[in-house]
């Protein structure tokens, strides 16, 4: 089980109210894409599991909050990433990165969740609809973009398409 609900009790690098908001914009995404609760996430590349997937309650106040679809893609696609890290990679999101690092999050291993050490790079992106194709381009290009970077560190990479449900994720 993926519990997006799980956020809003927050990550180092992700206060409650922040993690509920994204667990919404996520249960947006899902539901735009005509899925229930406990719809199934494929998770390949690097990892292989079937997860179930819960997230709050969608109203029409969150549908009118999360009404840009690029945006709530965009932090849909987080919430999912920062908990697959967590549940199957063993990491925390323990840092957001800020602009030009070329990643989206810096993790840390849940064992050493007080010293925010750096272990890992996470990028992230969202896909509302589209192809296996699509979800390998995408996976391409931030890989390519992480490499533009001299880092020792791994990298995790994770595409998150929402209508089938999938999230790609790759190791640099």
């Amino acid at each position: 089980m993926l519990d997006l609900n799980e956020l809003g009790k927050g990550l180092p690098a992700i206060t409650p109210s922040f993690g509920e908001a994204l667990a919404e914009a996520a249960g947006v995404c899902l539901e735009s894409q005509g899925h229930a609760q406990f719809a199934v996430l494929v998770i390949r590349g690097h990892i292989h599991n079937r997860l179930q997937l819960s997230w709050p309650q969608v109203t029409e106040q969150i549908r009118r909050t999360w009404n840009d679809p690029e945006e709530a893609t965009e932090y849909g696609a987080t919430a999912v990433a920062v908990l697959i890290a967590r549940q199957e990679l063993g990491y925390l999101a323990i840092e957001r990165s800020s602009k030009g690092n070329g990643i989206d999050y810096w993790l840390g291993e849940e064992s050493d969740a007080l010293s925010f050490e750096r272990k890992a790079r996470l990028e992230v992106s969202g896909i509302r609809r589209g192809s296996d194709a699509d979800i390998a381009r995408r996976a391409g290009e931030r890989l390519d973009r992480i490499s533009l970077y001299a880092e020792s560190l791994p990298a995790f990479v994770v595409v998150v398409e929402f209508s089938m449900p999938i999230a790609e994720v790759q190791r640099k």
